[in-house]
């Protein structure tokens, strides 16, 4: 995965429910794993923007309800620091899921802005947004 040019503050701990913030038919998800990251021994891994996650859908559609599906972090609530010195945080913490291991979304619309460090990592996910903030 391509690096971040952010300072981000790891905010979303293993188990916590996101919004599903594009139109694959998910509402709301739970966080599973977060994939291709490292911890110190004994220390729980936690998922910040941008961040590949592995989802458990909890609200939604009948035939996705409770399937596990591959997703990218586009906002969270707890700030973190742009190069610039700027602090950015959202109203929500929100997810587009993935379809496919290359990083192309399942919906065709995301609603809400997303972080423009996703737009570095994720450019097909940065495509169908409607704001990048």
């Amino acid at each position: 995965m391509k690096a971040v040019s952010a300072r981000t503050t790891a905010g979303l701990n293993i188990g916590t429910w996101l919004v599903s913030a594009d139109n694959s038919g998910a509402k709301m998800t739970k966080i599973v794993s977060v994939k291709k990251s490292k911890a110190k021994k004994g220390k729980q891994v936690c998922a910040k923007i941008a961040d590949w996650v592995k989802v458990s859908v909890k609200k939604g559609i009948p035939d996705m309800k409770g399937k596990v599906f591959d997703a990218v972090v586009v906002r969270q609530k707890k700030s973190y620091r742009r190069l610039n010195g700027e602090r950015i945080a959202f109203e929500d913490n929100a997810v587009a899921i993935l379809k496919d291991d290359k990083g192309n979304p399942k919906g065709t619309q995301i609603k809400g802005p997303i972080a423009r460090e996703v737009m570095e990592r994720w450019p097909q996910v940065a495509k169908i947004a409607s704001i990048i903030y």
